[in-house]
């Protein structure tokens, strides 16, 4: 939920609710996990990766890295990254709020990320496409198209936007988004066509990329076209990732000539 809202009814209503359409659909989506999640939830964890899904981290308990010491900072995102490779192995990193100090590109690298997908594209530096930021460090940046709330307008709103996004792009929601929202304190952003409106938007949103010629797929899947097809980036395929059995009992699309991400 929200961070403003003391509840977990997102992960246990919305999240199921969003793993039971993508199966529908056949699509295959990256969720990232708190680390505090990920160890209240390690059924759902387990589902999202035994259905074919990319699990990676979103820091330890949803904390603002970019208001805390870099230092600090890193311990947090070195302490989520342990805890949830405790289940599976995370290969890509998502700070909470999408600010994420440019000082921890390198403390992503240590805890052995391929990538990080913290920036978004209406936000500085503005970034629109996967890009390695520095080359030392190897981290790709993947960034986000558009907000999530763009993805709960009514569909004939969002078709000019998305006629004008660029490829590769990266969409993205919460679980909380598609969990009725109606108190009177939630921001109207937040309230607006979530529940059971978010999730036949969301099927819409999957119907028409598709009939526009996307494939939807994986962030790990574009970084690996990224990776592959650049010189200057060091290139080993992924492993699959695949649940931890001892520890227990959230994608991207391509299109001819590019990749794109929901």
């Amino acid at each position: 939920m929200p961070p403003y809202l003391d509840t977990w009814h997102g992960v246990e209503v919305g999240l199921p609710k969003i793993l039971d359409l993508l199966a529908l659909k056949r699509v295959k989506a990256t969720f990232f996990f708190t680390a505090v999640a990920a160890r209240k939830y390690p059924g759902l964890l387990k589902r999202v990766i035994d259905e074919g899904h990319e699990v990676g981290v979103h820091g330890y308990n949803h904390e603002r890295l970019d208001k805390m010491a870099p230092g600090e900072a890193c311990r947090a995102i070195l302490k989520a990254t342990t805890i949830v490779s405790r289940f599976v192995k995370p290969l890509g990193f998502r700070a909470p709020n999408l600010q994420l100090p440019r000082i921890l590109a390198s403390c992503l690298a240590r805890a052995e990320y391929l990538y990080d997908s913290s920036y978004a594209a209406y936000k500085p530096p503005f970034l629109r496409e996967p890009r390695v930021l520095d080359v030392k460090v190897g981290l790709v940046e993947v960034p986000v198209a558009v907000t999530s709330s763009i993805l709960r307008l009514p569909l004939v709103l969002q078709k000019p936007i998305h006629s004008i996004l660029w490829v590769p792009r990266v969409y993205f929601s919460h679980p909380w988004e598609y969990v009725e929202l109606k108190t009177p304190w939630t921001r109207i952003d937040c309230r607006l066509n979530t529940g059971r409106k978010a999730l036949a938007l969301l099927e819409k949103l999957i119907q028409f990329l598709e009939k526009s010629g996307f494939t939807l797929v994986r962030i790990i899947d574009i970084v690996d076209t990224y990776r592959r097809n650049r010189e200057n980036v060091p290139y080993q395929p992924h492993v699959e990732q695949s649940p931890r059995s001892s520890r227990i009992g959230n994608k991207l699309i391509h299109v001819p000539g590019g990749a794109a991400g929901i």
